[in-house]
C-alpha cells in the first residue's frame, strides 16, 4: 500500500522503469554488470572526453580534443539510431554499505544533503547522453555534452537516510537534432527493496569537440507503446518550454488575472489613515519581499571545474540550492524541505577563476510553501560588468505556516508573479510528513 502511494507520487516512475525493467525491478545487486559506483561516474566521463585530472595539463588536453573534430557527423542521418535501453544506466551511492562516503553527504540533522544529490544528477545526465551517442570508431567522444536546462525535479514523500544505499537510474527519453532529454530517478533502499524518492528531467545539448558550436546526435527510436508515450511527452515538454518562455514577464505583460492580483495586494498595503498611494503598511502576518534577501560570493577555483574546464554545473546548483535553503530557513523560522526544483536554465558557462555572485529571495508563499528564486551572475573584471549565468527556482515546504510576502515595486511584483507561476507548475503538490527531510 505504502509502496503504491510512493509510486503514484513520483509521476514519472512508470515510464522511467521501462527501458531498464530487468535492471531496476529484477536485480538489486550492485555488483552486477551495468551498475556504476558513484565514484566511477566522473572517471568514466574523463575517459570518454579525454580530460586531464590535473589543472596544469588542461590546455594540452583541450588541444588534443581539437583533433576529434573530423569524427563529427555532418548530418543526423549519418548517425545510427539508438534505443532508450542503449543509454540506460544505474549508479549506486552506497551510503549504507560504505559508511566512509556518508561524511560528504551528511547534514547536521542526520539527513542527506540535497545539494550533493544535485551534483550527482548533473554528472549522471551527462554520462547517460554519452552512452546514447557512443561512437565505437573513436576511443574518445568528439562531442562536448553540457547541461542546458534542469526542466523539473520532483521529490516524493520519502525520507532520505544517510545510512541506506541510494541508487540512480537514467536514460535518454527524447532527442532533437542536437539536444537530448534525460529522465532520471533516484531510489533508496528500504529492507531489501529500492523505493523511488525523486524524479528528474534534464535537457542536455551536444556541442563540437571544442564546445564552440552545436553538433548532431543519434536519433532515438521508441520500441514500445510506453516508450512512444515518453517520446511524445518529450515533444510536449519542448512545446511547453517554448510557450512558457514566450509568455515570460520579461517579454509580455501579466494577464488580466495577474494584474488584478497585484493591484489587490497593493491596495491592501495602503494606510487607511492617510488615504495616500505613498503611505504603505504591511497587512498582518506579512513581510516585505525586499527583506527576504540573502547573498553570497564564490571564488571559482580549478577544483570545481568540469571535464571541459568550466565550472561544474552541479557545483553551481549545489551552491544556489544551499543559499535558497538558508533563505527559506531564515524566512520560515524552521528547517524547510525541498519539494520541487524547476526551470534552471544554464545561460552562460562560468569560467574557472570567476567571481560568482548569488542572490536569493523569497518571491512567493502559500500556506507552508516557500518559493525561492536565486539569481547567479559573474563579474567581468575588465569591463566592471555583471552577466547573468543562471536563474534557479526552488519550492520548499516549512513545518509551519509561513508569512505572506508583499512586493513594494513593480519589479518585485513581476518577481512575485513569476514565483507564483513556478509554484503553480509543480507536478505533484505534496503534504508534509514527519519522515520527509531533505536538507542542504
Amino acid at each position: 500500500m505504502m509502496r503504491r502511494a510512493a509510486l503514484r507520487l513520483c509521476a514519472l516512475s512508470k515510464g522511467l522503469l521501462i527501458p531498464g525493467r530487468g535492471l531496476t525491478q529484477g536485480s538489486q545487486d550492485p555488483g552486477k554488470h551495468g551498475i556504476f559506483h558513484i565514484h566511477e561516474v566522473r572517471d568514466k566521463l574523463r575517459e570518454i572526453v579525454g580530460a586531464s585530472t590535473n589543472w596544469r595539463d588542461h590546455v594540452r588536453a583541450m588541444e588534443e580534443r581539437k583533433l576529434l573534430h573530423s569524427f563529427l557527423a555532418k548530418s543526423q542521418e549519418e548517425l545510427p539510431p539508438r534505443r532508450m535501453k542503449d543509454s540506460y544506466i544505474e549508479v549506486l551511492l552506497p551510503l549504507g554499505s560504505e559508511p566512509e562516503l556518508r561524511e560528504k553527504y551528511l547534514t547536521v540533522q542526520n539527513t542527506v544533503r540535497f545539494g550533493r544529490i544535485l551534483e550527482d544528477l548533473d554528472s549522471l545526465g551527462v554520462l547517460v547522453c554519452y552512452m546514447h551517442t557512443k561512437n565505437d570508431s573513436s576511443k574518445m567522444s568528439p562531442l562536448s555534452i553540457v547541461t542546458a536546462l534542469v526542466d523539473k525535479i520532483d521529490m516524493c514523500k520519502k525520507s532520505l537516510s544517510p545510512e541506506q544505499d541510494i541508487k540512480f537510474s537514467g536514460h535518454v527519453s527524447w532527442v532533437g537534432k542536437s539536444s537530448m532529454e534525460v529522465k532520471m530517478q533516484m531510489f533508496q533502499l528500504h529492507g531489501d527493496e529500492f523505493w523511488p524518492v525523486l524524479d528528474a528531467t534534464f535537457v542536455m545539448v551536444a556541442r563540437d569537440s571544442e564546445n564552440k558550436g552545436p553538433a548532431f546526435v543519434n536519433p532515438l527510436i521508441p520500441e514500445s507503446m510506453e516508450e512512444e508515450e515518453l517520446f511524445k511527452q518529450g515533444e510536449l515538454n519542448k512545446g511547453r518550454r517554448i510557450a512558457f518562455s514566450s509568455t515570460s514577464l520579461l517579454k509580455m505583460a501579466p494577464s488580466a488575472e495577474e494584474r488584478t492580483t497585484i493591484h489587490e495586494m497593493f491596495l491592501s498595503t495602503l494606510d487607511p489613515k492617510t488615504i495616500s498611494f505613498q503611505s504603505r503598511v504591511l497587512p498582518p502576518n506579512a513581510v516585505w519581499m525586499e527583506n527576504t534577501k540573502l547573498k553570497s560570493l564564490e571564488i571559482c577555483h580549478p577544483q570545481e571545474r568540469n571535464i571541459f574546464n568550466r565550472i561544474f554545473g552541479g557545483f553551481l546548483m549545489r551552491k544556489a540550492y544551499e543559499l535558497a535553503w538558508a533563505t527559506a530557513c531564515s524566512f520560515g523560522g524552521s528547517r524547510p524541505f525541498v519539494v520541487a526544483v524547476d526551470d534552471i536554465m544554464f545561460q552562460k558557462p562560468v569560467d574557472v577563476g570567476s567571481l560568482l555572485f548569488l542572490s536569493s529571495q523569497v518571491c512567493f508563499t502559500q500556506n507552508n510553501y516557500i518559493q525561492v528564486r536565486v539569481h547567479s551572475e559573474v563579474a567581468s573584471l575588465q569591463k566592471k560588468e555583471h552577466m547573468t549565468t543562471n536563474v534557479f527556482h526552488f519550492t520548499f515546504m516549512s513545518e509551519k505556516e509561513v508569512p505572506l510576502v508583499y512586493p513594494k515595486t513593480y519589479g518585485e511584483s513581476m518577481l512575485y508573479l513569476d514565483g507564483q507561476r513556478h509554484f503553480s507548475s509543480m507536478s505533484v503538490p505534496v503534504s508534509l510528513r514527519k519522515d520527509y527531510r531533505v536538507e542542504p
